[in-house]
């Protein structure tokens, strides 16, 4: 799989890029998916996903992944450039608490501070997806469909 960062850009008003995550959306709050937005869509675009994904991770699937998924979200329209906190629509995924929704930053104690990469990718085409893919299975799908995108990084750090 190949992609590449594009003029996408992607913001949240609860941190800064490289800034720390607010409690509130970690696992030790109200666990609850920050508000984001996006500019920047390139021409062609039908849809968009977004993710969430904590490469500082010390885990390693037999699949060969790397990391903890915390968000899979998708069949976003092209005309969303925003999701609310605590955004309850589009089609939602399995992260690896085994749950489909969001799953706050909740790194190991004692483990450090992790980033956490929040991604929206922009699609040239809006078919519909099965809900409940992991992370995985939605890039492989979707690989092909990607014309843009970009990440917010935020850090958190358990005490």
């Amino acid at each position: 799989m190949g992609f590449a960062l594009s003029t996408l850009q992607l913001t949240s008003p609860a941190f800064a890029s490289g800034g720390p995550i607010p409690a509130k959306h970690t696992g030790e709050g109200a666990d609850v998916s920050p508000a984001l937005s996006w500019t920047g869509a390139p021409a062609g675009t039908r849809a968009f996903a977004v993710i969430c994904h904590d490469p500082d991770a010390p885990l390693i699937s037999p699949r060969g992944v790397y990391g903890f998924v915390h968000w899979v979200l998708y069949n976003i329209p092209s005309s969303v450039n925003q999701l609310a906190e605590g955004v309850k629509e589009y089609t939602a995924g399995r992260n690896d608490f085994g749950k489909t929704g969001y799953g706050g930053p909740m790194p190991p104690n004692g483990h450090g501070k992790h980033q956490y990469y929040f991604w929206v990718l922009a699609l040239n085409d809006a078919a519909p997806l099965d809900s409940g893919l992991t992370l995985w299975d939605l890039l492989a799908r979707i690989e092909p469909r990607v014309i843009g995108m970009n990440r917010l990084v935020g850090t958190y750090e358990r005490a």
